[in-house]
């Protein structure tokens, strides 16, 4: 109906287009996914004590962009970081795979471009498909922890949710209190398990759905 709107709606298209048009990506969405997951990936390294700088976590998306391209090297992606405290967790390595399955292969030519392996107390790998059952067994051959993240589950760092409590590991004396205050006893915690997996699956659930209304509005 003519003459139907709300005042400065931009009903002529300009106001509502200029108000938008800052929240358009117009670039790719493969560079916008490593932007957001390497950025993810660097705060969980610093929350857990490792020298990550400020600028390289405050990194815009155009900058990132203007160093990697719209298209970005997995091998330039890939970085290493020290942790500041913990001796014994001298160096982590994190690796970003391409969109292919992970193989055997995969694992043999990441292990063969690791040239510190004596400093090396950690790899955090990150992939965009499946892994092998061959894969995931070469890993063990791995002499340190590896850990791996499909590259949509760190598109939102869901730690900076506000229904998302703060999580760390109980001391020893915490962990007999909390047994002790709920009536538990130690071999019980293998039945919590279950129910922390399907806390963990669910909020796994709830991250790639706002990834993917972040991506699609954003796109």
């Amino acid at each position: 109906m003519e003459g139907i709107g709300l005042e400065g709606d931009g009903s002529n298209g300009e106001a509502l287009g200029k108000c938008l048009s800052g929240l358009v990506d117009d670039g790719s969405t493969e560079s916008h996914r490593y932007y957001l997951s390497r950025r993810t990936v660097l705060e969980m390294l610093r929350d857990r004590g490792y020298a990550v700088p400020n600028t390289e976590i405050d990194l815009s998306l155009h900058e990132f962009r203007a160093i990697h391209g719209q298209s970005p090297d997995f091998d330039r992606l890939k970085l290493s970081v020290t942790h500041k405290t913990d001796s014994s967790k001298r160096q982590t390595l994190v690796v970003f795979y391409g969109p292919g399955v992970v193989k055997v292969s995969g694992i043999r030519l990441i292990a063969g471009l690791i040239t510190s392996k004596e400093t090396l107390t950690g790899l955090i790998l990150i992939v965009q498909n499946h892994i092998t059952n061959q894969a995931l067994k070469a890993l063990d051959l791995f002499s340190f922890k590896v850990e791996i993240f499909q590259i949509t589950d760190l598109l939102v760092n869901i730690t900076k949710h506000v229904l998302k409590p703060q999580h760390r590991v109980l001391t020893e004396h915490e962990k007999q209190r909390l047994l002790q205050k709920y009536s538990i006893e130690e071999k019980q915690e293998y039945d919590l398990k279950g129910s922390f997996k399907y806390m963990e699956n669910t909020w796994k659930f709830f991250t790639i759905l706002m990834s993917y209304m972040y991506l699609t509005f954003t796109s």
